[in-house]
């Protein structure tokens, strides 16, 4: 069980999308199915509308500690309508 950033519910790893700062400073969203790609890590629920919040209210940002491009927002989307 991992926690959503923001919603804060406890939800099984397949239910959300690990987004992830790489030490190089980059936000990546983790595509291992293993969730293991080196980094500081946040879960996001797959719903649209929490991803809508996390962008609005800026929280993956103060979560992950740097600028995201609205391009990850995008992407975001576009894994959860698959």
């Amino acid at each position: 069980m991992r926690t959503c950033v923001i919603t804060k519910e406890k939800l099984p790893k397949k239910e959300l999308i690990r987004v992830v700062r790489t030490p190089e400073g980059n936000v990546i969203v983790d595509e291992d199915k293993n969730g293991k790609t080196n980094g500081r890590g946040a879960y996001l629920k797959k719903a649209l509308e929490v991803i809508e919040l996390a962008k609005k209210t800026k929280a993956l940002e103060k979560h992950l500690e740097t600028k995201i491009d609205d391009e990850l927002y995008k992407n975001l989307v576009k894994i959860i309508q698959k």
